[in-house]
């Protein structure tokens, strides 16, 4: 009997592994990508602008659908969400591994978000329920050290095959990885799900898509339409209504697919600020550092992916130290070194020239990493210890949720201004450049100054970028000096609620 009971109650490593390695290639393959984007605009014949909606869409994806995991967990069997969060990864992957136009590419990485935003959510809920607290930190070290293998990887990886061969061998490289993890899963995952009343609330979900949608896509347009495109404004200013709507209606609900509620504990909330804010200061380097190695220095994919590796090793070899001293010294030192490290790091990369050395760019990027290291995990855990123990899954999936939308917006914008100020600033070079000419040039001679006017006006319109992130991960800074650390707050709820003559629950069915 006794050895039954300890049978039940081992978690349950098979669910476990299969879980992780799907989580795995669905993170690897989006480090895969972000090399190969210089590849992919001179194949299909597309600007920056354009291609960054791989990055960009992926993300909004993702934030439009993690907090629609929730309601599927809560509703169907782990095996039932597995595999058609798996099939649609499979489906996007085959369909992108084929793509000889944009809009089919870019449909295929739709499909592989749809699939890998419930992937992580599903694990990391499995996981919590599977290990006790006292084993769960070295169940979650693990994990961790799995998935940042990822991006020391995925670089070099996809560097190596764009090399060597076509950037759709990404794809194809995954598909059959994909397609195995399927099979195991259709024939090894066995669990039972007892039938849940719970309704998805439609409305919500249209009000978050069209409001999330709404901005980026204002944000990613504003390159090639401008800013005083109807288009622009007009969707941006769509996104915003329904976004205050989608706020709205949250607020009101008693089961809502996104608790605002979490933003009532100022430590979560400050949090949450400082956390966005670096987002969409670092993830516009995925972008603009492959374009300016590989596009204007032109680096090998290649070496392009090991310029990143060291940056990615030492990020996962310091996230396990940081947790330990986020433990003995708090999160404000650590977030105030970190966010200082990012915003010098992110100054000297505003500071490229056509000739700054592959040496310098390995170290500014590792540094700069180093920071990051030291800024997302302190400060969210910061945050989220405040909040009472009853909204700690709802504020992880605020937390995903605005983490990939700032990720989506910062690209976006940070393509926008790039695009913007290298188009003007090769106006500039133009117009002083035939102010210099004593004679009509040659064909040899114009195609030349063109090629030279182009590369220097990108590299102008990068540093540009890279200035403004500056004063972007400034502001988290500014932020960072208001950290306190935190202490489990009391359910703000549940306190209003309660009568002064309720007699106390006992904790086991307090629990329950």
């Amino acid at each position: 009997m006794e050895k039954t009971k300890k049978h039940a109650d081992r978690p349950p490593y098979g669910i476990i592994a299969i879980l992780m390695v799907g989580a795995f290639i669905s993170f690897l393959n989006n480090t895969l990508l972000n090399i190969a984007l210089p590849s992919i605009m001179k194949d299909l014949n597309i600007e920056a602008s354009t291609v960054q909606w791989l990055t960009t869409g992926f993300m909004l994806v993702n934030g439009i659908l993690i907090p629609i995991s929730a309601y599927l967990i809560q509703k169907f069997s782990v095996r039932n969400i597995f595999l058609a969060a798996i099939g649609l990864f499979t489906a996007g992957t085959i369909l992108a591994g084929f793509a000889h136009v944009f809009p089919l590419l870019l449909a295929g990485r739709m499909l592989q978000a749809s699939g890998s935003a419930i992937l992580m959510p599903l694990l990391m809920n499995v996981m919590l329920v599977s290990f006790p607290i006292e084993k769960r930190g070295m169940a979650m070290g693990v994990f961790g050290l799995i998935l940042m293998f990822a991006p020391a990887i995925g670089p070099t990886l996809s560097g190596w095959i764009v090399e060597h061969y076509d950037w759709r061998m990404l794809f194809h490289f995954i598909t059959p990885i994909a397609i195995l993890v399927l099979l195991i899963g259709l024939f090894l995952l066995k669990d039972k799900k007892e039938k849940v009343n719970l309704r998805l609330d439609f409305l919500s979900v249209i009000l978050s898509s069209v409001g999330f949608g709404g901005i980026l896509y204002g944000f990613s347009s504003a390159g090639s339409k401008g800013w005083d495109s109807p288009e622009v404004y007009g969707t941006i200013m769509l996104g915003i209504i329904s976004l205050f709507l989608f706020i709205y209606r949250q607020i009101k609900q008693e089961a809502p697919l996104l608790n605002f509620r979490v933003y009532r504990y100022p430590m979560f909330a400050l949090s949450s600020c400082i956390a966005m804010v670096v987002n969409m200061a670092l993830f516009s380097g995925m972008i603009l550092l492959p374009i300016y190695t590989q596009n204007l220095r032109g680096i090998s994919p290649m070496d392009a992916g090991l310029l990143l590796m060291p940056g990615a090793i030492l990020m996962a070899f310091m996230s396990p130290l940081t947790g330990k001293l986020f433990d003995k010294i708090g999160g404000r030192i650590l977030a105030v070194t970190g966010l200082t490290i990012i915003v010098v790091t992110t100054y000297a990369f505003s500071r490229l020239t056509l000739h700054t050395t592959y040496t310098h760019l390995i170290i500014i990027y590792s540094i700069r990493m180093l920071g990051m290291s030291m800024v997302m995990m302190p400060v969210s855990t910061n945050g989220l210890n405040q909040l009472p123990k009853r909204l700690y899954p709802h504020g992880t999936a605020m937390n995903n949720t605005l983490n990939q939308v700032a990720g989506a917006i910062g690209t976006a914008l940070m393509v926008t201004i790039m695009t913007n100020r290298a188009e003007s600033h090769a106006k500039e070079l133009g117009k002083a450049a035939m102010q210099h000419l004593t004679a009509p040039p040659t064909k040899a001679a114009l195609a030349e100054m063109k090629q030279q006017i182009m590369m220097q006006s990108m590299l102008e319109g990068i540093n540009f970028s890279f200035l403004i992130a500056t004063f972007i991960a400034a502001v988290a800074l500014v932020l960072s000096f208001f950290i306190k650390r935190s202490k489990q707050a009391e359910d703000l709820e549940g306190k209003s609620q309660a009568k002064p003559s309720e007699k106390k629950i006992p904790s086991k069915l307090a629990e329950n």
